[in-house]
């Protein structure tokens, strides 16, 4: 790893994941500024103790040694936690559970901004109920079985379509996170911003952990009803953990952590953390790609999804 580090200062409301204790936290590290780290962030957009935003933290693997070394895995429980962690002096790539974009077709009916930047701070800055009624008068005006618009990248990556606001309700997902993310001064390749962004150290990619999990297992890994937390998801956890670490899962590097980080991704019974873990690798996959593995017609408004093949 290279000599060069930098000192910094952070301020933090952490809980640790030893024993649930929530505290406050201001402390000076040594960062290696030029490692360069991969991240994988399953976002929430309303983040609590009881469900905060899990990020998976490692060292980005190389060619030749194309193995991502989870150290450890934070919970962010606020949205401003949330901005600061994207703030922080370090070089990294991650993976971001949210929808970058929204479908084209929902845009242009409705006349909002097509430039993605102008487009994030639009959408970002309605509200709810603004959003909500004009979700569903799209819906209302589509015929049933076709009622809600799809991205290009949403199916192929078997995701709920980005302008979904109930069960999941990824469209608040996109409202809460990616205008902090674009306010953070990140890269976004797919959506090709700034468009002079070779001197960004922070690099943000659309992530989608279902479609990795679903190359390994059938049926759900996870859940947040207790009720629901079965022994059968525990074992497709397991599958799934085992896929990733012995390079079968469709991706080009595979998961090395250790005994302590495996039982607690696997005992994690909402799947929070081993969803963290595969938008690190979808990322750590996409950044091995020429151009991040993006179609060359890409729909710069939309985006895409990491990992997912380009048919």
């Amino acid at each position: 790893m290279p000599e060069s580090k930098e000192r910094f200062e952070k301020i933090y409301t952490l809980r640790s994941l030893n024993c649930g204790t929530t505290i406050q936290l201001t402390f000076t590290a040594y960062c290696p500024v030029k490692a360069q780290y991969l991240l994988g962030v399953d976002f929430s957009s309303a983040p609590t103790h009881r469900k905060p935003i899990t990020v998976a933290v490692g060292l980005m693997p190389t060619t030749n040694d194309p193995v991502y070394r989870l150290q450890t895995i934070r919970e962010i429980e606020t949205l401003r936690a949330f901005e600061h962690m994207l703030t922080e002096p370090l070089n990294w790539i991650g993976g971001f559970d949210l929808p970058f974009g929204q479908p084209r077709k929902l845009i242009e009916c409705n006349q909002w901004p097509t430039q993605w930047n102008e487009f994030v701070h639009f959408f970002c800055g309605q509200s709810r109920e603004y959003l909500r009624e004009t979700f569903r008068d799209w819906c209302n005006n589509h015929p049933p079985g076709n009622k809600l618009a799809w991205r290009k990248a949403d199916k192929p990556a078997g995701s709920s379509p980005a302008m979904r606001w109930t069960n999941p309700p990824v469209a608040w997902m996109m409202h809460a996170g990616i205008a902090r993310m674009l306010e953070a001064g990140l890269a976004f390749p797919a959506h090709r911003y700034p468009r002079k962004r070779s001197h960004i150290k922070r690099i943000a990619l659309e992530a989608y952990p279902g479609f990795t999990a679903r190359k390994v297992i059938r049926g759900s890994y996870k859940s947040d009803t207790p009720a629901k937390q079965t022994p059968e998801r525990k074992t497709r956890r397991k599958l799934i953990l085992d896929a990733l670490s012995n390079g079968e899962a469709g991706l080009s590097i595979c998961l090395e952590s250790n005994r302590r980080w495996r039982h607690r991704i696997i005992e994690d019974a909402r799947g929070d953390l081993l969803d963290a873990v595969i938008c690190s690798l979808q990322a750590g996959h996409a950044a091995f790609q020429r151009n991040f593995g993006l179609p060359r017609n890409l729909d710069t408004l939309e985006g895409w999804i990491a990992s997912v093949p380009v048919r």
